[in-house]
């Protein structure tokens, strides 16, 4: 394979992408290395990390070039895959625009910075993280000429309700979600019961009641997640913020995420 055609394949890659297709057309791998710095020396690629490079488009210096987000987050692990806010914006569907991008894995490495932007490892939570897919709810689409893994929208939905600090708080949370239109909430009410929360179940209990019509809820669905709901009282958050106790759920919900107090103004 000539490289210009591996770069068209790949906008992103791995040491290892490059090596083992140049190797499958007899190639040295000591070859496939001194072509691979030839190219970085050439301003063909820019390095994004050691063992992850990306193409620089045709006509444009490397200093000049962009280099997709979902596309490293995508490649930072083998199991990488986008979530959190940062599927939110994959999906067209965060409310504010952000620089930081999680990504789910099961491994242990450090955050990234690349230019302006922020790449955060997450551990899968440990109820699901030896399932396949992390327990499910991944999609593989191609996007800016490569291959990117991110979480549906489904558990998308999840997942920010079970870790709120990943997606800026409950008004950046409120306002993106509210930007979809249309959930499977089988597939939802499945995978919540996966994490093993009641407090996520709760949270999105509540959440899905507050957005009962917009989002067709029926009366199965949240007779479903309050049969898993907390026993006692909890609080939304973490940060124990005072609020309303809303018995259906056991939950103390802040008055401004009960009011919505933001779309006043909006």
């Amino acid at each position: 394979m000539r490289s210009i055609d591996f770069f068209a394949d790949y906008p992103v890659f791995t040491h290892a992408e490059f090596v083992n297709a140049h190797t499958a057309t007899g190639r040295s791998e000591r070859t496939s290395n001194n072509l691979l710095a030839k190219h970085l020396r050439a301003g063909r690629l820019v390095r994004v990390r050691r063992g992850l490079y990306a193409a620089v488009p045709a006509g444009l210096r490397a200093d000049d070039a962009s280099v997709d987000p979902y596309l490293i987050a995508s490649k930072l692990t083998d199991d990488a895959v986008v979530a959190y806010h940062a599927a939110l914006q994959f999906h067209g569907r965060a409310y504010s625009v952000w620089q930081r991008f999680h990504y789910l894995t099961a491994a242990r490495v450090r955050p990234l910075s690349f230019g302006d932007m922020e790449f955060i490892p997450v551990q899968a939570p440990t109820a699901v993280r030896s399932l396949p897919e992390f327990g499910g709810g991944v999609v593989e689409k191609r996007h800016a000429g490569g291959v990117i893994r991110a979480a549906t929208l489904e558990r998308t939905l999840v997942d920010v309700l079970d870790a709120p600090e990943k997606c800026g708080g409950w008004e950046e949370i409120w306002r993106s979600l509210q930007m979809i239109e249309f959930f499977d909430l089988n597939v939802v009410t499945d995978y919540a019961f996966k994490l093993g929360s009641s407090l996520t179940v709760a949270r999105l209990g509540f959440y899905l009641e507050q957005h009962r019509d917009a989002l067709m809820v029926e009366d199965r669905h949240l007779e479903l997640l309050r049969s898993q709901a907390p026993a006692q009282a909890r609080y939304l958050d973490n940060k124990r913020e005072s609020g309303r106790f809303v018995p259906g759920w056991n939950l103390i919900v802040p008055e401004r995420v009960l009011e919505r107090a933001w779309e006043e103004v909006a």
